[in-house]
C-alpha cells in the first residue's frame, strides 16, 4: 500500500499566534502518528504571516521530541539561504538526537520575496551553486577523512536521508544523476509535473544512497462529511492563495461560502490551475480522487498537505485521508 505522509507549514490562523500554531503542529503530528503516516515533514518560509515554520529545524526537533516513530524532517530547507556546513551539523545533531527518524529536504527557491532573500544574505550569492552546495552538504555526511580540515560535528558518519525538492525539470534531473529520492511540489505548482517524473526516472542512476528512482508528489486533501463542507474548508487555502498573489499575505483566514464573491474571473484561473492537484469532498470522493490520481502518475509515495482553518477539522481532514487510503484498490 502506498505510504502517505503530511506536509506542514505550521499555520498562523486569524486570532492565533505562532504559540498556538506550535501546539497545533505538535498534536497534528502526534496524530499523524497515531494514524499511520510514514513521516511528518516541515516546510522553511520566510516573511509570511501565516507561516510559522520558518525556523524549520528548530520546529523539526521539537516535533520530533514529541513523538515517537513517525519520520520527521524538512519538506524542504531552502539550501540557498544556508551554509552547507550549518544545515549538515543541524541535521546532524537531529539525527543524533532521533537517530533514524530524520529527514532531509532540499529546495532551490528562497522560500520568500526578494527583499525577505536579500536579509537572508546567501541567496542572492549562492542560488545558482545549488548542484555544488548539494554535493558539499552530502559530503559532510560520509565518514571524515583524517585528513579533512573542515567536518561537520556531529554530522560526519550520520545517516540522514537527503530528498531533492522542486516544481520544475531543474530538480528532477539533479536528483536523477545524483541517485537521490525527488519530492515535486505538485500541491502547489504541477504544471511540470508529468514531464519532470518522467526526466526523473529516466534519468536516474543508482547510487549508495538510492538504488531506484523514489518519487514523491504532494496533493491537497480537504475530507468532510459532505462535498459542499470540504469545498467551504477548502476556501481558506484558496484565499489565502489569492491573498499572496496581491501582496498581501497575512494571517490563514476562515472559510466562506463564496469564493466567487472574493476573487476576480483571473485571479481564480490562477488559483485553480496553481491548486490543480487538490481532492476534495466526502469520504467516497476523496476516495476515488487520489485512487485516479495514483493510478494516473504513480507515485511511490504521497505527502498529504491540508491548510484548513479549524484544528479539529484539520485532524478529521487527516484520519479520514487515512481511511481512504485503505480502501484504494
Amino acid at each position: 500500500m502506498i505510504p502517505f505522509s503530511v506536509l506542514d507549514l505550521a499555520p498562523v490562523i486569524e486570532g492565533n499566534t505562532p504559540t498556538q500554531a506550535f501546539a497545533n503542529t505538535l498534536d497534528l503530528a502526534r496524530w499523524a502518528e497515531q494514524l499511520g503516516y510514514t513521516r511528518y515533514w516541515l516546510a522553511e518560509h520566510h516573511n509570511m504571516p501565516g507561516i510559522a515554520s520558518a525556523a524549520t529545524a528548530v520546529l523539526i526537533g521539537h516535533v520530533a521530541g514529541g513523538t515517537s516513530t513517525i519520520r520527521v524532517g524538512a519538506g524542504g530547507i531552502m539550501l540557498p539561504n544556508h551554509a552547507p556546513l550549518q544545515v549538515a551539523e543541524q541535521f546532524g545533531t537531529l539525527a543524533s538526537l532521533y537517530p533514524g527518524r530524520i529527514d532531509l529536504g532540499l529546495g532551490r527557491a528562497p522560500g520568500t520575496d526578494q527583499a525577505t532573500a536579500r536579509a537572508l544574505r546567501r541567496y542572492y550569492e549562492g542560488a545558482e551553486t545549488f548542484p555544488n552546495d548539494v554535493q558539499e552538504l552530502l559530503a559532510y555526511f560520509e565518514p571524515a577523512a583524517p585528513s579533512q580540515l573542515v567536518r561537520a560535528v556531529p554530522g560526519a558518519g550520520i545517516e540522514v536521508p537527503v530528498w531533492l525538492l522542486g516544481s520544475s525539470l531543474f530538480s528532477a534531473q539533479l536528483a536523477a544523476a545524483r541517485g537521490l529520492p525527488f519530492a515535486f511540489a505538485s500541491h502547489f505548482a504541477p504544471d511540470a509535473m508529468d514531464e519532470a517524473l518522467m526526466l526523473y526516472r529516466r534519468d536516474f542512476k543508482p547510487s549508495a544512497r538510492l538504488e531506484k528512482p523514489y518519487a514523491m508528489l504532494g496533493v491537497n486533501v480537504v475530507v468532510a462529511e459532505t462535498d459542499g463542507e470540504a469545498r467551504r474548508l477548502f476556501t481558506s487555502q484558496q484565499q489565502s492563495f489569492v491573498n499572496l498573489r496581491r501582496g498581501r499575505p497575512g494571517l490563514i483566514p476562515p472559510p466562506i461560502d463564496d469564493m466567487d464573491a472574493y476573487w476576480a474571473p483571473h485571479e481564480k484561473a490562477m488559483v485553480e490551475r496553481a491548486l490543480a492537484c487538490a481532492v476534495v469532498g466526502d469520504r467516497d470522493m476523496v476516495r476515488d480522487g487520489l485512487a485516479a490520481f495514483i493510478a494516473r502518475h504513480r507515485p511511490d509515495e504521497l505527502m498529504v498537505t491540508a491548510n484548513i482553518f479549524d484544528h479539529a477539522a484539520r485532524k478529521r481532514s487527516f484520519e479520514w485521508a487515512m481511511q481512504a487510503r485503505e480502501m484504494l484498490p
